[in-house]
Order: structure tokens, then sequence, then C-alpha cells
């Protein structure tokens, strides 16, 4: 019997690529990223996974990959949606095309790969949407204008899709991410910061797995992920 699928929406070095690793224990993986090269060579290094090209703030271009992941793999068990991005700016730095864009890959982009996978998923009586969002949907700050937003669209998104979809065994959950992950970049924009400042993506991964296998009677919709030190 074939092992289920787990298509992963963004997929770079961080999050993503712990994610992959994380639930190619136990699924056969379809990476989606804007990224082919880097997601072609975590493809290599799993095994039995497959890399698709995917522009997460374009619908076409979400339907044509899940088109090719399907008609490869088979339909979607498990949607990891990690797909996040935004500028940075207060209300007068940011221009209405950088907020549309954060909204197009945080909220459109998993509505429409949502959409890609709940009609197998409803025939099935079961799957996961898991979705890595940030505190960032519960508050605004004056440099996360365009950002938290869209974040909270996600949320907000989120919490509708789970009041539709939990009755007909459809498990939505989301990740609240509150911290720094830890990245070349963020460690270097951050080098007197020690380890236990930054969010590791393996861990995240952890708890994304464990939210995909949670039993029926005892779902979570929202957990949050923070370094055990981080102030809130």
């Amino acid at each position: 019997m074939a092992r289920p699928v787990c298509a992963i929406v963004g997929v770079g070095p961080g999050n993503g690529a712990a994610l992959a690793r994380r639930f190619a224990a136990d699924h056969r993986i379809a990476l989606l990223s804007r990224s082919a090269d880097f997601a072609t060579g975590l493809a290599g290094e799993i095994g039995d996974a497959k890399a698709y090209p995917c522009d997460a703030s374009d619908v076409a271009s979400i339907e044509l990959a899940f088109d090719q992941l399907v008609g490869d793999l088979g339909n979607v068990d498990t949607l990891v949606y990690n797909a996040g991005s935004g500028s940075w700016g207060t209300v007068e730095d940011i221009t209405p095309a950088q907020f549309e864009a954060s909204w197009r890959v945080n909220a459109l982009g998993l509505l429409a790969a949502s959409q890609r996978v709940i009609p197998a998923m409803k025939a099935k009586g079961s799957g996961n949407i898991v979705v890595i969002g940030a505190t960032a949907s519960r508050r605004g700050a004056a440099r996360t204008t365009a950002f938290a937003p869209a974040k909270a669209a996600q949320r907000s998104l989120c919490e509708a899709m789970a009041k539709h979809l939990w009755p007909l065994g459809i498990h939505v959950s989301l990740i609240v991410i509150d911290g720094v992950v830890d990245l070349p970049r963020t460690r270097q924009g951050m080098p007197d910061k020690p380890d236990e400042f930054f969010v590791k993506p393996d861990d995240v991964a952890e708890t994304a797995h464990w939210l995909a296998h949670q039993p029926r009677s005892a779902w979570s919709f929202e957990v949050e992920a923070r370094p055990f030190g981080e102030r809130w």
C-alpha cells in the first residue's frame, strides 16, 4: 500500500526543509517552491519526494503544480502551507503593490492550495491542512503594515476553514510562531544572540507532524511555538 502524500508549499532552507524531512518518515513528499534548484536538491536528499515549481502568489501556478503532483503521486493527504513573505515598512513607506503581494502569498495562496486538496479529503473523510503562521496575525507594529494584515487574513481564513472542515473529518490547524527562526541570515543579523534565542526549524516541524497525527477526539486548532525564554 502506497504511503500517504504530504504537499509542502513554501520550501526553503529553514522551516520548509525541516518539514519535508520530518514528514518524509511516513509520507511521500511533494515540494512546492519558487526555488526549483533548492527543492530539487532536497528531493534528492530525502528520496521519496518530488519538487514542483510553484509561485504561491499566483493562483494559476498553484493549480498547475497541484495538477502535476496529483498526477504523479496521487491525492494529497496532508497539506502544509509554509509560504509566507512580507515587505517591511510603515504605512508611509509601503506601496499598495507590496501590500497586495504579501496578502497574495499568505492568504490567497492558502485559499488556492486548500481548494485543490479539499475535494479528495472530503471524499475520503480525512485529511490535514497545517498552516505556519506568525504572531503578527494578532497585532500590528509600526513596520508590519503589509505583513501583519496578510497574516491576520491567513489566520481568519484558517479559522473559517476549520469550522467548516472539521465536521467533515479534515483537521485544519495553525502554528503561530513567536520568535526568530534559526537561519544563517538571522544568525548573521543577530550575532550576539545565544542558541536558545532562536526557534529551531526541526522543532517547528515536530509540532506540525504532531498536529497532523492528533486523534480526532482531541484536535488542536491553534498552537504557539516560541523559545522557552521568549517574552510574551
